[in-house]
Order: C-alpha cells, then structure tokens, then sequence
C-alpha cells in the first residue's frame, strides 16, 4: 500500500508528540498508535536499544550532549517515514531547527500538563537523570519554564489535564486527522 497519493500528499505522514516529561506521550501515544493502525516508536526505548544502554548511563557517561546527537540521528534517519507515532524526549523540541525538522517529516502534536500533575507524575520515576538533582519539584519548575514557549509553539497543543485517557486520544486522533490530510 502506497503512502502517497497521486498529488504528492503523504496518507498517513508519521505523528509526532512532544512535550515535557511525564505528560503522558507514552501511554497517550501507544493508543493513539492502536487507533490509527500505526506504529508506536517511544525514541528514548530506542536510543537505549540502539546504544545498549539506558539513557541514565548516556547522561552519566558521556552528558547530555550526546545524548541530543542520538535523539537528532534517530529523528533524521532512524525510523520509518510514514504511518507511526512516535513518542519524542521531553528535550528533544528544544534543540535548535528540532521543531521544523519534526514538522516537515509529519504532524507534531504537544501535550502538555501543570507542574504540579509533572511533579507528581514523574515522583514515581528515579529513571528520569534531569530530575536526578537535589530538588527535583524546583527543577521541573525551571525547565517548564524554560521550554514552555517552545512547545506551544512546536504543533497543535492538547492538555492531558483533568482529563481521562480515552478524551486525550481521541483529541489527539481528531487534531491528527485534521492536518494530516493537508500534509505536504
């Protein structure tokens, strides 16, 4: 089956969810992969798979630097084209001329919470090294702030607060569907 039609357009161009960590791109995203017939790719998953190693031992043994360099490398060239949905690190949209890669190679979606929902998400996580510092509840605080105008500005933005699992999918699924069919 092709993925392009016969003007050019991709059918079923790659959905891409960014957004902080512990906003739920994971779970939302394996769904939303289910619902749409596609692939669910988690990049960090794959990072880890490709290098041998969790992302903590990257950060720890070679920084976070390199770390960046794996997510760009598995961005550009390290997954299939069309017909996945693939779950992006909370850093990886920052990264300079990330946001307009991601948006010529399919549909970006952000999701976002408060802090507070993060904080308390990600409390139960020790495998998340940018939390791994004395006060993690100030850091969360620190880099949402940071990177805040960043996603809002990366795709289409859909809240995962206060609301069930089930409502975000299917918000997701509408708002993909609704660009996907103008892509390229």
């Amino acid at each position: 089956m092709s993925v392009v039609s016969d003007k050019g357009k991709i059918k079923k161009p790659n959905l891409y969810l960014v957004g902080f960590m512990g906003v739920g791109k994971s779970a939302i995203g394996r769904k939303v992969a289910r619902e749409l017939g596609f692939k669910f790719i988690d990049s960090d998953f794959e990072i880890e798979k490709q290098a041998g190693r969790k992302i903590s031992r990257i950060f720890a043994d070679e920084g976070e630097p390199a770390f960046r360099e794996m997510e760009r490398a598995f961005i550009e060239s390290g997954h299939p084209d069309a017909a996945c949905v693939v779950s992006t690190g909370g850093g990886l949209v920052v990264q300079e001329g990330m946001s307009d890669l991601l948006k010529q190679k399919g549909v970006v979606i952000c999701l976002f919470a408060s802090a507070e929902t993060v904080i308390e998400r990600t409390g139960r996580n020790d495998k998340r090294p940018l939390l791994n510092v004395e006060n993690p509840e100030e850091r969360v605080r620190q880099l949402l702030a940071e990177r805040e105008s960043i996603y809002m500005n990366s795709g289409a933005c859909i809240t995962t607060e206060g609301r069930s699992m089930s409502e975000v999918v299917r918000h997701v699924v509408r708002s993909y569907k609704a660009v996907a069919r103008e892509f390229r």
